[in-house]
């Protein structure tokens, strides 16, 4: 039989481990509100920047706090909270406009106030073309070759861009007059981004998540990071530690 001494044993030491279970996810719940979370790259909207297979590490201080900083965006306070403006070129994870519940990631183009527009496949701000300077060619990971090209805006954030076809139906666009407390924002793969040029719209100051800063880790091919016996030949090992920012 068990005497009184070892139940009260196993019951400290089931309680033991609950409280470090709730510790551990608590602390992550914490990470994950205030410091960092990871978010994996789904589509080609950002290449040659961000590939399919590419992990980020995407800082949610960088802009203050949100609702959405929050898991499951609770409804516990509208705006931000130490709200901090973002810069024009920063990499930017937020929730869709409309489709709150679905993350986008994408380079911030024009700030409050801005004149947007691309003509003939050049980007202008407010009036003025932006820097674009022809860097050969992109290889994908299948061996497909795209022209690529260098950006600079005017703050001098650089980048590069890729441009599928000189006539898509992005490559000319209206002008957009960006609104007080919004960002436009675009894919640097110019040609296949559904982005503020489209759909997506202006994007509302709360909707930022936060910015992208690191990729921690990166495979091709839809392979699973979990499938170790892939990395050998799927790993992108000269991606992990690129920093973004």
């Amino acid at each position: 039989m068990v005497d009184e001494a070892e139940r009260a044993e196993q019951g400290g030491g089931f309680g033991e481990t609950v409280k470090v279970i709730v510790q551990a996810l608590l602390l992550a719940l914490v990470i994950r509100t205030f410091l960092f979370q990871p978010f994996s790259i789904p589509s080609g909207s950002m290449m040659p920047t961000l590939l399919v297979g590419d992990y980020l590490f995407v800082s949610n201080w960088s802009y203050g706090f949100s609702k959405y900083s929050i898991p499951f965006s609770p409804p516990l306070f509208e705006g931000r909270l130490l709200g901090s403006d973002p810069d024009r070129g920063d990499v930017v994870v937020f929730r869709k406009p409309g489709e709150e519940d679905t993350d986008y990631i994408k380079r911030l183009i024009g700030l409050p106030g801005d004149r947007v527009q691309v003509r003939d496949g050049v980007l202008s701000i407010n009036g003025k073309p932006v820097q674009r300077e022809a860097v050969g060619e992109f290889v994908a990971d299948d061996g497909t070759t795209v022209p690529q090209y260098r950006e600079t805006l005017p703050n001098g954030a650089s980048y590069l861009t890729l441009d599928l076809s000189p006539s898509s139906a992005g490559d000319n666009t209206r002008e957009f007059v960006v609104p007080d407390g919004h960002y436009f924002m675009m894919g640097d793969n110019r040609d296949n981004s559904l982005d503020s040029r489209f759909d997506v719209g202006y994007v509302p100051f709360e909707n930022l998540v936060g910015k992208a800063q690191v990729i921690f880790f990166s495979i091709q091919d839809d392979v699973s990071p979990l499938e170790i016996w892939k990395w050998p030949t799927d790993l992108r090992p000269s991606r992990i530690l690129t920093w973004l920012s």
